[in-house]
């Protein structure tokens, strides 16, 4: 989201940042000629309005407030920084905060969250791509709900003038050099729906099971971004303002679009951001079907759409797609987009309207999605402190609950990916001295990733194993984790002394961020090297943790017998340090799987720029991610050890034939060209979808001697699958906590409409014939599908 090439336009956003700051009083608590909310009851030049009375609804009260603009005062509520409007009561606003992972702050560029008073910190969960690893929608809703409680604390203490979040990302990590995958759920679709689900409803305050907010307030506002097809920063001298993605729509159908979709219909997420590249030839923020016929009409959208960062000026200015300034600005609107974050909307809005190329009423329907969500926050009943979300202060923020959920969430979300002969855990009584290496053993910025808030806590690696072993020397091995130049005798020799060595290596944001996509997938500079030198000599084989976001190709580390445990630890939060060394010794038992394939370094000779999702074997165009890649694999999704066993088996099914012509009596089965009969899910209708649905109960025993968490993903595939068919598609998880020896059973919901369609060529999901199979560990269950 931080546009990079447009600093001007940022230093101008910030500098009216700063303006409105010096001129317009922040503190909800602070007497002042202005308050930093609508409908001050003290204030009766204002509290009168008919938008003031809180018992109508919402949408009368922003049609109210919006026919009471000028058209300059309409234009100056557009971008993100809004400006007040005081004869009105209406007190300044900006859109922009941020929450991927925790309340932020990014320097440089307006925002509405501070950390210069009571609050100067916040909770820091690991980045989204480990907490996904857990593949716990219970406990993403947690921390969704942190997030949202600490975001209203700040609010509540003066120290913000926004609550509407631009998080989460749910983009899907196709590619793995992306630098923003960090950000995101991981390559699956229906993992990242249910996490943008389980992260909205937390945030907003909704119930986990998706229960109707009282009166409809929002405890914060969440953003479902970047929409749609977007995953490409900086490759190759492509960016992503001027990349044009050219996806088919059976990939929109089945891939990309997914996670939006069950973003706005079952999180019922308040905000939406449409990305800075376009889709097959039409910008994002410029396609009337994506933003108005498929967001709020299909999917039945209520809430806010903003662009990306100097997205509308990229329209113009990099793209051309729009003629004039003011083409643009009709374009964007029309489309339905209503909030600018820039400021091409405040310049070019009045003379678009002066052209005639824009009506006011297009205004004024962006306006009213802006109010109602404002509203719906509670900024416009008067002093918000006194009210739904009142009580909430600074003492909600880093409170040791939270804390303790940072440290739960990266405990779940490590993942295990090598143990030859048990080398781990540790055992702290029979490891006198310990070695650790690397340039992220120190390095506690590491763990937080990007879109990162100033942590409560701050322990690195080292620390935390300092707190293990007393006898622990350290050694960074690299200048830093480039690698340009290594000390490996330093390390070798520090290796030689000890009984244990752990090398904590990997990536950090100098190699992957936003607008920094990888060129390759190795270990950069010199690790390699420092790894394959220090494990050769150890006493014992040694351990390899790695930080990072994207996945690395350590086949090396895989196949040499001298390392003997592997740990990818992602960028797991202010606890992350705490979280690694309670693993590696034994006190937590790892049971995270990994969200992401890891590739070979040959993959990159896929250039990124290839949106398919399905592999050609005409061209040898290998696929993306688990449902399609037919090549050779580093890690596979879902792939993830612990320090016990899980067994399972499938002990029901309640149905072993789907009759495709008993789940409708108005939907026809056809015949395609190939003979093969289907059922269009179109035309079978929500309800006979709902009535369609059947429940598989998967039995899991822990057979080893350890207590542990465990996630159990379920898969379908299909025997003899067609051309375009997914190698098998994740169609539910749940994580169970075993201990030794215990056995559990676990209902999964299957629904032939979801689960047993796919998505054909003209997009359109159907149901086929043939035989499918359910699969979970290695245990199969055949489900014929019948005409």
């Amino acid at each position: 989201m931080r546009n990079q090439n447009h600093t001007k336009s940022l230093i101008n956003l910030l500098i009216t940042c700063l303006n409105l700051a010096l001129l317009t009083p922040l503190l909800p608590r602070a007497e002042s000629a202005q308050s930093p909310f609508g409908c001050d009851a003290s204030d009766p030049q204002t509290g009168s309005h008919h938008f003031c009375n809180a018992r109508l609804p919402v949408g009368d009260r922003a049609r109210d407030l919006v026919s009471r603009l000028t058209l300059d005062e309409k234009v100056s509520q557009l971008v993100n920084t809004a400006t007040a409007v005081p004869r009105l009561g209406i007190p300044a606003y900006e859109w922009w905060s941020e929450a991927l992972h925790g309340v932020a702050f990014i320097d440089g560029v307006p925002q509405g969250m501070r950390f210069n008073g009571a609050v100067r910190s916040a909770t820091s969960f690991p980045q989204v791509i480990l907490t996904a690893s857990s593949f716990d929608a219970q406990l993403w809703y947690r921390i969704g709900q942190a997030i949202g409680r600490e975001a209203r604390g700040v609010y509540n203490e003066g120290q913000a003038t926004g609550m509407t979040f631009w998080a989460p990302n749910i983009n899907i990590f196709r590619d793995p050099r992306w630098g923003r995958g960090q950000e995101t759920p991981g390559e699956d679709p229906l993992v990242s729906g249910r996490y943008a689900v389980s992260y909205v409803r937390g945030i907003q305050g909704d119930s986990f099971e998706g229960g109707q907010l009282k009166d409809g307030h929002l405890q914060a506002s969440a953003c479902c971004k970047h929409f749609t097809a977007y995953d490409l920063d900086n490759w190759n001298g492509i960016d992503r303002f001027r990349f044009n993605a050219i996806v088919t729509k059976q990939d929109l159908a089945d891939t990309y679009q997914p996670p939006f979709r069950s973003c706005v219909e079952k999180g019922r997420a308040s905000g939406i951001m449409c990305a800075y590249n376009q889709v097959n030839g039409v910008p994002n923020c410029a396609d009337y079907d994506l933003l108005s016929n498929t967001a709020r009409g299909l999917w039945g959208f209520q809430g806010y759409i903003t662009s990306d960062c100097d997205a509308v000026q990229v329209i113009h200015d990099n793209q051309g797609y729009a003629k004039s300034p003011e083409d643009a600005v009709a374009d964007v609107l029309k489309a339905g987009m209503d909030i600018d974050c820039g400021s091409y909307l405040k310049n070019y809005t009045k003379s678009a309207v002066e052209q005639q190329k824009l009506l006011v009423s297009d205004i004024d329907r962006a306006l009213q999605n802006l109010f109602s969500v404002r509203m719906r926050l509670g900024l416009f009943n008067g002093n918000p402190t006194t009210l739904l979300f009142g009580n909430i202060t600074a003492n909600n923020v880093c409170t040791q609950d939270h804390q303790s959920l940072a440290l739960e969430a990266a405990r779940n979300g490590i993942v295990l990916l090598k143990n030859l002969n048990k080398l781990l855990p540790l055992q702290k009584a029979k490891t006198p001295s310990l070695a650790i290496i690397g340039p992220n053993a120190n390095a506690y910025e590491t763990l937080l990733g990007n879109y990162e808030g100033p942590p409560c806590k701050k322990t690195s690696a080292l620390q935390a194993f300092q707190g293990y072993v007393q006898n622990t020397v350290y050694q960074s091995g690299c200048d830093n984790v480039s690698c340009g130049s290594a000390d490996i005798g330093k390390a070798v020799e520090i290796a030689k002394g000890a009984e244990y060595v752990v090398l904590v290596m990997g990536l950090d944001q100098s190699q992957e961020r936003e607008y920094r996509d990888r060129d390759d997938l190795l270990l950069p500079g010199m690790q390699q090297s420092l790894i394959q030198s220090v494990a050769k000599v150890a006493k014992n084989p040694v351990v390899l943790v790695l930080f990072c976001g994207g996945p690395v190709d350590v086949t090396f580390a895989k196949e040499d017998p001298k390392v003997g445990s592997m740990v990818w630890a992602g960028y797991p939060g202010e606890a992350g340090g705490v979280a690694l060394a309670q693993i590696i010794f034994g006190d937590h038992n790892p049971g995270g799987k990994l969200p992401i394939t890891w590739y070979p370094n040959d993959f990159v000779k896929v250039p990124m720029t290839d949106m398919r999702m399905r592999p050609d074997q005409s061209s040898g165009y290998p696929g993306r991610t688990y449902r399609f890649y037919n090549g050779k694999k580093v890690f596979e999704f879902g792939y993830g050890l612990s320090y016990t066993t899980f067994t399972y088996n499938f002990v029901s099914v309640s149905q072993k034939k789907l009759h495709l012509n008993q789940l409708s009596t108005t939907a026809k089965v056809v015949q395609d060209s190939n003979s093969v009969h289907y059922l269009s899910v179109s035309d079978l209708g929500s309800e006979n979808c709902e009535k369609a649905k059947y429940s598989a109960v998967v039995g899991v025993k822990n057979e080893g001697e350890m207590d542990g968490k465990h996630p159990v993903l379920v898969f379908i595939g299909r025997e003899n699958a067609r051309k375009g068919s997914p190698v098998k598609q994740l169609v539910g998880f749940h994580s169970v906590r075993l201990k030794a020896g215990e056995r559990a059973e676990v209902e999964f919901e299957l629904k032939p409409c979801e689960h047993f369609s796919r998505a054909n060529e003209d997009g359109l999901m159907v149901i086929e014939e043939g035989n499918h199979y359910l699969l979970v560990g290695e245990e199969k269950y055949t489900i014929a599908v019948e005409v």
